[in-house]
């Protein structure tokens, strides 16, 4: 499951438009239900890998919509195409704005959860009841960085909208002080690690922001 983790999250890096992007997205989402879920005879580890499922798939749900917006707008899943029609349509005021607004919201959505920011943070410190090596993994390399590359990738769709720019350096804020706050006060070692990277991912996204 870990080489099929690093093997999807290697294929949304590498994805050029939206449908691969959501498909690999899928695919380290189940991944990361698995590995969280390494020990399911231990019921708070069953609960932790649910608990990180349902999350997820409540920013995927928005994600899916997102996508089908943005592809409704521009007729294009194409990262190129997307950016080039959509400054057009906007620029000519071809669309109307508070629909691209909840569009690109609901984009943004798909990152916070994968990313463990605020509010949808809840499932990265219960993540940690798989194994370590798989705690390595998911903060550190694979699975909270997809939401900061999402969000890094489709920035030029962002930065035309200001409010989005706005909400995703509020996110980013409020989760880095929630992080390092309450990494201060954790008394087991992994839930302080978990809460520190979120603290971490909060900086990324204010950086982008």
């Amino acid at each position: 499951y870990m080489s099929f983790s690093n093997t999807s999250m290697l294929g949304l890096v590498t994805s050029s438009n939206l449908i691969q992007i959501y498909f690999f997205w899928e695919l380290v989402g189940m991944c990361s239900y698995l590995l969280i879920g390494f020990w399911f005879t231990r019921p708070i580890a069953a609960n932790a890998c649910q608990k990180a499922f349902v999350t997820n798939r409540v920013g995927d749900f928005g994600l899916l919509l997102g996508i089908l917006g943005f592809y409704w707008i521009t007729g294009s899943l194409e990262f190129r195409d997307l950016f080039e029609i959509f400054n057009n349509v906007v620029d000519n005021n071809e669309v109307d704005f508070l629909f691209v607004t909840l569009c690109a919201c609901l984009l943004f959505a798909g990152a916070v959860a994968k990313s463990a920011q605020f509010p949808l943070h809840v499932w990265l410190p219960d993540a940690m009841e798989g194994p370590t090596p798989i705690s390595a993994l998911i903060h550190a390399a694979t699975m909270v960085a997809a939401g900061i590359f999402l969000v890094a990738r489709l920035l030029p769709l962002f930065i035309v909208i200001p409010f989005i720019t706005n909400l995703i350096a509020f996110i980013g804020i409020i989760t880095l002080l929630l992080g390092a706050t309450l990494a201060l006060a954790q008394k087991d070692i992994k839930r302080g690690l978990a809460y520190s990277t979120m603290s971490q991912l909060g900086y990324m996204m204010l950086a982008l922001g």
